[in-house]
């Protein structure tokens, strides 16, 4: 293994740690609209309850996808 993977890999928890501390500490309000895009598909019924985030998920995909591209292009 080599250690440039282990070092993107402790970036990438603290990121996510950090990331995880500032939704609980309040900043979830900023991000209120997450979950709730055009393409997210959202069942309510009375004991029924379906939730399909497709475009927020493929916004998250779009956007680590390219945090990627940019840590290989830079990085390596």
């Amino acid at each position: 293994m080599s250690p440039q993977l282990g070092k993107l890999l402790v970036m990438l928890g603290l990121g996510l740690a950090v990331f995880g501390a500032f939704l609980w500490l309040g900043g979830g309000s900023l991000l209120s609209w997450f979950g709730r895009l055009p393409g997210d598909i959202r069942v309510e019924r009375p004991g029924f309850r379906f939730y399909a985030p497709l475009a927020s998920m493929l916004l998250v995909s779009l956007l680590l996808s390219t945090v990627l591209w940019l840590i290989r292009r830079l990085g390596g």
